[in-house]
């Protein structure tokens, strides 16, 4: 059955449906369904042709263990050491052998140094556009100009990653495959910041910025996908997620690298815009040693090569060979659904099929919503935020630093929130709340400057934005789909905050910025309430059900069902029961939900 028509059949169930033959179910779990004397059958033409002749016995069992992952107790194929792995494999899911564990750590590393590359120009900016001759205070000749001369360097890796670099990340996987591109981007990420550093005009840091940009956008799209394709499934949901959490580490490391370097002098902001080389030269060095994706070599047909760096990143060559045949069968299901099409074909589909279409306006909704929630003019700009507030300027990289430990440290309960709340649920409760605390910064301008209030209540209601936003539309995201166009939108719009910022609190002053922002909180929890479903703990043949349902059907039940019904709950105190928009009781699933994975 072709994807078209599985999406015409849910289309027409009303309301019961079965989607267990949908294509992305069959990619999931290849191996449902099929009699053991014609899998081993399979799996023996397969040894054969691959020249795994020597282990055909052990390719064998892990054949069996991925179709019944679930009831290896009960296989008479297995033996009783076979079952103790599988059983340690459960009990005891994160003794994982080093090579993995490496590959765990530069990952997050490369997430790190996404954080830092963030931050490096928070510090600078309050010293580098009187370096270049570019002041953005208020009477200085062409000073609105300036404004938006430092927008654009601020902005610049965003334009790069936007315009190109996101685009770059299919081809460069393709030809130097994950390790390669991830080492491609650590030498832009480290080659650049350098030279910011050593920059003596403003256009030759607009240029630095740019090609910085060139490696954070490939970066942000593979290294998630590398950890996911190398990581046991087990444990890949919370590896997969903690992207976010280590992207704020490294947040936090960039405004501790700002307060460390602000009183070295003339030099501060060309030591802080360089110090992002830090982390970046050990994810260089680091990658080498690193595995190559397994799932990367089979797609090149270079199957001994995939072996090898199964057997470095599982326990043992049982665990192994059940992964390696269970993705050469998920391969053959993709190269089965794809054929025929081309990029551009597939690329219309996001727009033409139903069901594929109202998930990409889904993950449009949420990537847009990170950027309209207003926590990157943060990001970017605290500590010019904190000086304009009253602060000075030691001070104010003294805020930025809480700012930052508040952001990373709230980025911990996400990994347990995201899937006990729910992503919809999360941002429901969160956007409302980011709104009135940047509404609140922006009304605490309104207090007196010899009010000594002043800047410790900006700063609190900044934390308080932090800590809402860590654990809801920082991860979320990323969780919901972490395809290219998804990242690069997100990224595009973070261009445009850093750009029309400095502006914005000239133009609208401070309190009607942060207002303008509180607003967009407001528009962008609309849209997640009309446009985004909930995606908590789904398999896939749920969520093709889930996104099956036409967009306006949804919009109608969240505005005259669910809307009356939480306010009878919750205001009037009314317990009553309400309709579900889904039944999912009535689909058959042969996949299972795996945490923190986008599907």
């Amino acid at each position: 059955m072709s994807e078209k028509n599985d999406v015409d059949h849910a289309e027409r169930a009303d309301p019961h449906v079965s989607l267990s033959n949908n294509v992305n179910a069959r990619i999931q779990n290849p191996l449902h369904g099929i009699p053991q004397d014609v899998l081993m059958s399979q799996v023996e033409q397969f040894t054969k042709e691959k020249g795994f002749e020597e282990h055909v016995d052990i390719f064998k069992k892990g054949a069996i263990i991925a179709q019944n992952p679930s009831k290896f107790e009960e296989l008479p194929l297995l033996e009783e050491e076979d079952r103790q792995v599988l059983r340690n494999e459960i009990l005891h899911k994160w003794r994982q052998p080093r090579d993995l564990y490496l590959t765990v750590v530069i990952c997050s590393l490369s997430a790190a140094v996404q954080g830092w590359d963030q931050t490096g120009s928070n510090g600078a900016n309050l010293s580098f556009p009187k370096e270049f001759g570019i002041p953005t205070d208020e009477g200085e000749p062409n000073y609105i100009k300036n404004e938006w001369l430092v927008g654009m360097i601020n902005a610049g890796p965003y334009i790069a990653c936007a315009l190109v670099g996101c685009w770059l990340t299919d081809p460069l996987n393709n030809y130097f495959g994950r390790r390669g591109t991830i080492f491609f981007c650590g030498i832009f990420c480290t080659v650049t910041v350098i030279g910011s550093g050593l920059c003596q005009t403003w256009q030759q840091l607009f240029v630095c910025r740019l090609l910085l940009g060139l490696g954070m956008g490939p970066k942000a799209s593979t290294t998630p996908v590398y950890a996911a394709e190398n990581t046991p499934a087990l444990i890949r949901g919370g590896l997969v997620m903690s992207w976010q959490m280590w992207t704020a580490f490294g947040i936090f490391l960039g405004f501790c690298a700002n307060l460390a370097l602000y009183k070295v002098g003339d030099i501060a902001w060309r030591l802080q815009l360089g110090s992002a080389f830090l982390p970046a030269v050990p994810l260089v060095i680091g990658i080498y040693f690193c595995p190559e994706s397994p799932r990367w070599y089979m797609k090149k047909g270079r199957y001994q090569q995939a072996f090898k760096s199964f057997l470095r990143l599982r326990n043992t060559p049982l665990q192994a060979a059940r992964d390696l045949y269970y993705v050469h069968r998920q391969l053959q299901e993709e190269y089965e659904v794809i054929k025929g099409s081309t990029y551009l074909s597939r690329a219309v589909e996001l727009f033409t099929i139903p069901r594929i279409r109202r998930a990409t306006l889904a993950s449009f909704v949420v990537m847009i919503a990170q950027q309209m929630c207003g926590i990157n003019i943060i990001a970017f700009y605290s500590s010019t935020v904190f000086v304009r507030a009253g602060y000075s300027q030691g001070q104010a990289l003294w805020a930025s630093f809480g700012f930052g430990l508040v952001n990373w440290v709230f980025a911990f309960p996400a990994v347990w929130t995201i899937d006990t709340f729910g992503r919809r649920n999360l941002l429901l409760f969160t956007f409302p709340n980011m709104a009135w605390t940047l509404l609140a910064t922006g009304f605490c301008f309104w207090i007196p400057e010899d009010n000594s209030a002043r800047v410790p209540c900006i700063a609190l209601f900044i934390f308080i934005f932090a800590a809402f936003y860590s654990p809801g539309e920082g991860p979320v995201p990323f969780t919901y789909s972490a395809e290219v166009w998804a990242v690069a939108t997100c990224l595009g719009w973070a261009a445009v905050l850093g750009i029309t910022f400095p502006r914005m609190l000239t133009a609208l002053t401070e309190v009607g910025a942060f207002a303008f922002y509180a607003g967009l909180n407001v528009v962008a929890l609309v849209m997640i309430f009309f446009l985004m479903p909930e995606t908590k703990q789904r398999t896939l043949e749920e969520l093709d059900y889930v996104f099956a349902v036409p967009t306006w059907k949804h919009v109608k039940y969240q505005g005259t069902v669910f809307a009356p019904w939480w306010f009878r709950k919750w205001v009037l105190r009314k317990d009553e029961p309400l309709e579900p928009l889904y039944h999912l009781e009535e689909v058959e699933s042969i996949t299972v939900y795996e945490k923190g994975v986008g599907h």
